[in-house]
């Protein structure tokens, strides 16, 4: 299992577009083989930061659905509201 977290910074217009997207793809996401698990979290003290947490089985299955045509159409429209690039990390339990 693998943990992916992704920090997006939105322009402070487009945060509530951002919401919406998102609560309209979520469960397309979810729906991929191998997401055992995804939420979005946002800062409590930049509102304009969001975080989505996701965990997989394998990096594999989180690569079928970043090379799919759902990601590519969903990262083009969210990233057209970034404020700033964004930033990811893959992430598993050490030891």
């Amino acid at each position: 299992m693998i943990k992916r977290i992704v920090q997006m910074s939105f322009q402070p217009e487009h945060i509530e577009a951002f919401r919406q997207l998102f609560e309209e793809r979520k469960q397309t996401i979810r729906s991929f083989e191998g997401c055992h698990f995804l939420e979005l979290w946002q800062d409590v003290n930049h509102p304009n930061i969001f975080f989505t947490h996701s965990i997989w089985e394998s990096e594999e299955h989180l690569n079928h659905y970043r090379f799919s045509a759902f990601f590519k159409e969903t990262w083009t429209l969210t990233k057209s509201m970034f404020a700033e690039k964004a930033q990811a990390w893959s992430v598993q339990i050490a030891g």
